[in-house]
């Protein structure tokens, strides 16, 4: 059983504002009753997060980092959080795209980033588009931060708006000069994560094999199509690698009603 003493599910969910979408919040708590969940984009300042209701649906340990119409990160909890305060303004912006917390498993503290990097418009050309250019920033300052980091017992999510791999898109040749596959953008995403990570969901997915969690909304029909991309990870240090136990990218939830054109990843550890 997931929840129990013995195993822990970690969810990540870009939600596309979660005020719109609170129905769906607790259609995921009770499809795959996760212990933490980790949202992106929830879209709404602090002032007006409804953390009650989200209490009401059981996770009543909650961290969340708004702002108004963008962006927008939390973390909800059935277990004991510990904020982790000592994160940097990326980009010196304040523009709500990381938080972090510790929790207890296995009866040790385990270290827990979720992330929001920014998508960076349509034209992959830094000087031509601010917005690509501070997403390039913004990864390479992660990158040097974590680079400064002693990282162990750490497991790091999110929207990092970026598929890396050949297969992590639905043509790489097509892609190769879209924002989000572009060389730019792969190389400092994998140098981010050879910071001392392994990308957990290719731990179940071969790299050879297909995987999304993206369907864009201009695709009529998303299915028929498939026309995905992975841009939602989930990465570990290599000494959880052990506790990985299983993987579900929860497809249906893009047909759910009004939903997030991103769907939900679970993560389980032992």
């Amino acid at each position: 059983m997931i929840g129990n003493a013995t195993h822990m599910r970690i969810v990540t969910w870009n939600i596309n504002s979660l005020r719109l979408r609170l129905p769906l919040l607790a259609r995921l708590g009770a499809e795959l009753r996760p212990d933490i969940i980790c949202l992106q984009e929830t879209k709404v300042p602090d002032d007006l997060f409804p953390a009650d209701a989200i209490r009401d649906l059981g996770y009543v340990h909650i961290q969340h980092r708004g702002m108004k119409s963008y962006n927008g990160v939390a973390i909800l909890s059935r277990v004991p959080l510990t904020p982790l305060d000592d994160t940097p303004d990326w980009c010196a912006r304040s523009d709500c795209r990381h938080i972090a917390a510790s929790f207890p498993m296995g009866g040790r503290p385990v270290e827990l980033h979720n992330f929001y990097v920014p998508a960076g418009g349509d034209i992959p050309d830094p000087d031509a588009n601010p917005k690509f250019a501070h997403k390039l920033a913004f990864v390479d300052e992660a990158t040097s931060w974590f680079t400064g980091r002693t990282s162990h017992r750490t497991i790091l999510v999110g929207d990092l708006n970026i598929a890396p791999l050949e297969q992590d898109v639905w043509s790489h040749k097509q892609l190769l000069n879209v924002v989000s596959h572009t060389p730019p953008e792969v190389t400092r995403l994998m140098a981010w994560q050879a910071c001392g990570f392994v990308d957990a969901m290719r731990h179940f997915v071969p790299p050879d094999e297909k995987l999304y969690t993206w369907w864009s909304y201009r695709n009529r029909d998303w299915k028929a199509s498939n026309r995905g991309r992975r841009l939602d990870h989930v990465w570990i240090t290599p000494d959880l690698t052990a506790a990985l136990k299983d993987m579900t990218v929860l497809r249906e939830a893009r047909d759910w009603p009004t939903t997030s054109d991103h769907v939900p990843v679970a993560m389980d550890f032992a």
